[in-house]
């Protein structure tokens, strides 16, 4: 940690270093740069244990992909050399993965056997796993990159800084002297790696920041004294937004909306929702849609072996309006089974995440009180729900093209219907989304369908009447978006 940046900004504060259990890890780089980390990684993995004394390995890589493949590799290998070899128990954990198999990283390796734990960067810092000896950094991790101008996240492969790889290196010596395999050369390390993992808060959405700057009485936010400033055209993206939303005024003062909105510990967006949930009585129903997107894209688990059965098990749960409703049928058929482990198991859903949602959603109903909406429930009518839904995310809306494409209202941008959508096979005219993700392609997570009738009711400063009375008129333009004053 960049201790003495803490101590200048909390003028000068008085720093305490307690040392841990450190012993002596030596460093070893290659001579070359890798072509195929990966493939550098597994092999790395086989001359460790053929060659080095017992003890287990911690490899480093970017994500859940990575790590199955690298598994796979593995797997394959080791079956070839048969009985020439100790045993190798290959393990994996990433935060998707379900707590049983995470549980098996743990487990205690068997006498005269080795273990490999192949992990994405939660083993960093979040958990420590004992007797690791041996270290593999291939020097690369996935950062979440966001895009003020397209309004756009999307998860880049970079590498590590420096501190992160010092501090996977400081896995292998946490209970006996340690080797750490860096699969760069030492003339990139000193040269090549940032010093210091950029800071969130210089690439990501900072709707919420600012929404409880304003409701604390900070009205200055380009004058405020930031850890780290961040980006000047986040900051007035942040602030259009909440402008369209109707927390801010044409001022960029709070409304009374904005106060209410300040309520609720989510996305902006979210807490629009929620308000006007209590316009369209469909609290109940809101509340879950919100506590379901707030654990993010980890309900459903697709293990490679049981695809096949874990998609037609998701495919039960489809409603033929969009995701969000869905997200609604799984949450309240969980509920109607007493909220089982044994339901998640058969369903391939991911019980942690499920329990996630019902602690967000419990927080979310005692915080109704304080904004005095009623508890009301209206499942039957979905267009309340969705234009709920739509009144939160009238920003991202996207039409259908004759290409087949979607373009986004806002930006006009070409995306996509992400293939997880249960809207994939048959897209809708007009949809509202939940975000967008920059993968192999744009994708559109979380899709819902409205109607483009709904939009002047919803938000009738961003959309005209006019826009759609011709429904084969360009796409609406923006309208009454004032510039907002410094």
């Amino acid at each position: 940690m960049d201790a003495e940046r803490f101590s200048d900004y909390f003028d000068g504060a008085p720093t305490f270093n307690i040392p841990g259990r450190k012993f002596e890890v030596a460093t070893h780089y290659t001579q070359a740069p890798e072509a195929d980390y990966l493939d550098a990684a597994v092999v790395t993995v086989l001359q460790i244990h053929i060659t080095e004394p017992l003890g287990d390995i911690l490899v480093f890589l970017t994500g859940q992909e990575e790590v199955d493949q690298a598994a796979e590799m593995l797997q394959q290998r080791t079956r070839g050399l048969g009985t020439k070899i100790k045993e190798l128990v290959i393990t994996r954990i990433y935060s998707t993965l379900p707590t049983d198999l995470q549980a098996k990283i743990f487990e205690p390796t068997p006498p005269n056997a080795r273990k490999v734990v192949l992990a994405t960067n939660i083993a960093e810092t979040s958990l420590t796993i004992d007797n690791i000896i041996y270290v593999i950094d291939p020097g690369f991790c996935k950062q979440k990159m966001y895009n003020p101008r397209t309004g756009m996240e999307s998860l880049v492969i970079t590498p590590v800084s420096k501190a992160s790889a010092n501090q996977r290196k400081g896995r292998a010596g946490r209970v006996a002297p340690g080797k750490c395999f860096r699969l760069f050369t030492e003339w990139a390390f000193d040269h090549e790696l940032e010093d210091n993992t950029i800071p969130e808060i210089q690439r990501t959405n900072l709707g919420n920041v600012v929404l409880l700057l304003k409701s604390m009485g900070i009205d200055d936010l380009v004058n405020f004294d930031f850890m780290d400033p961040p980006p000047a055209q986040t900051l007035m993206s942040a602030l259009e937004q909440l402008y369209a939303l109707g927390a801010l005024n044409d001022r960029g003062q709070l409304t009374k909306l904005g106060r209410r909105m300040a309520e609720f510990p989510v996305d902006p967006q979210l807490s629009k929702m929620i308000i006007a949930s209590e316009k369209y009585k469909c609290s109940e129903e809101i509340l879950t849609v919100c506590a379901m997107l707030s654990v993010g894209n980890t309900i459903f688990y697709r293990p490679k072996d049981k695809a096949f059965a874990a998609d037609a098990a998701r495919k039960n749960f489809f409603h033929p309006q969009g995701d969000h409703l869905t997200l609604l049928n799984v949450y309240n058929q969980w509920r109607e089974s007493g909220f089982a482990i044994q339901w998640c198991f058969e369903n391939f859903i991911q019980h942690r995440s499920m329990k996630r949602a019902q602690d967000v959603r419990d927080q979310l109903e005692l915080l109704l009180d304080r904004v005095e909406i009623p508890l009301e429930s209206n499942i039957e009518d979905t267009d309340s729900i969705r234009k709920c839904v739509a009144s939160g995310y009238f920003y991202n809306t996207a039409r259908l093209e004759k290409t087949g494409l979607f373009r986004t209202t806002k930006h006009n941008q070409s995306v996509q219907i992400h293939p997880s959508s249960c809207l994939f096979q048959n897209p809708p005219k007009w949809v509202v989304y939940y975000e967008l993700v920059l993968t192999t392609k744009e994708f559109m997570r979380q899709v819902i369908e409205i109607q483009p009738s709904w939009l002047p009711e919803i938000a009738p400063h961003f959309y005209k009447e006019k826009d759609f009375n011709d429904q084969n008129s360009k796409l609406p333009k923006q309208t009454g978006k004032q510039q907002i004053n410094k």
